[in-house]
């Protein structure tokens, strides 16, 4: 019996990691593509984007109406590819996070340039239907700036909640 709840835990374990990967690789497609709502849907309906230079967008549609933005729309229309790293996943229980990069591409007319290049802090927590759902995403320029490097550390500190 030991075995067995071991192996059930090991496997619920492996598919959170999949799950909370493929939501992470699932957003730059999304804003990429201009669908807003699918991207919005990711966070919970509480969840916070930290948005290093622009801003702090609370809640779904507050997220919604960034990516549907003249900022961003522009940006895709140009041609943009917002590109994000694998993932180190740190699972407690039904909460996560997950520590990466991300990296905005754009299309100059006869090549891709770099836009922006960002460490990213994810929490996540388990939905009541069993879904992964961001609770925040931090998002900050690697240009040198201290911020950037604690959301990269190995041992956060305690982050705000969604409500605060």
């Amino acid at each position: 019996m030991e075995a067995e709840r071991s192996l059930a835990a090991r496997l619920r374990e492996l598919e959170d990691r999949e799950a909370i990967r493929n939501l992470i690789a699932s957003y730059g497609p999304a804003a990429d593509r201009g669908d807003a709502a699918a991207a919005a849907a990711l966070w919970a309906e509480d969840g916070l984007y930290d948005v290093g230079g622009f801003g702090v967008y609370r809640g779904q549609g507050a997220l919604e109406a960034m990516l549907r933005g003249k900022s961003h729309q522009t940006l895709i229309a140009g041609g943009a590819a917002h590109v994000l790293s694998p993932v180190e996943v740190r699972l407690e229980g039904d909460t996560a996070t997950a520590i990466g990069y991300s990296c905005v591409f754009c299309w100059t007319g006869e090549r891709f340039e770099v836009y922006r290049v960002s460490a990213n802090r994810w929490r996540l927590r388990r939905g009541a239907g069993g879904n992964w759902q961001v609770e925040l995403r931090e998002n900050r320029l690697l240009n040198g700036d201290a911020d950037a490097l604690v959301l990269l550390s190995a041992a956060p500190p305690d982050l705000p909640a969604p409500g605060e």
